[in-house]
């Protein structure tokens, strides 16, 4: 059985995200096709990604985006968000939001590297979601982060 998994990216981001959590998807199963939908920002993130669920077929979908270090990007991240949400309470599928804040890394070098592996293991992630939910199971509450290094458990 093929499931159809939507990427949805943008424009605005300095990094191409979309790219390593695709050949991350590639890696892990031949069982998925994925359609890849990239707008020019973060806010039409929601649409996109309904498009991919509503007209394409896609089961699951990733939000790929890179909010600027200045107020006013956090607060179209934070409005792009909750586009999201309501875009997965009407369609009853996943989004998996993958947003790498610009002002998370001290220099380009690191925010490539962060914007990639935030991609690939949130593509992790949206593989066990659909393929094996018991491993998220015997991962819970172990404080997993993407990208950075995880938090860890609050006791071990």
């Amino acid at each position: 059985m093929t499931v159809k998994v939507g990427i949805a990216d943008t424009t605005f981001a300095r990094v191409d995200m979309a790219s390593a959590a695709i050949k991350k998807l590639n890696e892990m199963t031949s069982s998925i096709k994925i359609i890849r939908y990239t707008v020019p920002g973060m806010k039409d993130l929601p649409v996109a990604c309904k498009k991919l669920m509503e007209e394409q077929g896609c089961e699951i979908t990733m939000a790929l985006g890179m909010p600027g270090g200045k107020d006013k990007d956090k607060v179209c991240a934070h409005e792009a968000s909750q586009g999201l949400m309501m875009a997965q309470l009407l369609t009853n599928k996943h989004i998996i939001e993958v947003f790498v804040h610009e002002d998370e890394a001290k220099d380009g070098k690191e925010l490539d590297w962060l914007a990639k592996r935030r991609a690939e293991e949130h593509a992790e992630n949206v593989y066990y979601m659909l393929f094996k939910p018991e491993f998220l199971q015997k991962s819970a509450g172990k404080g997993l982060r993407q990208g950075f290094e995880d938090a860890g458990a609050a006791r071990k």
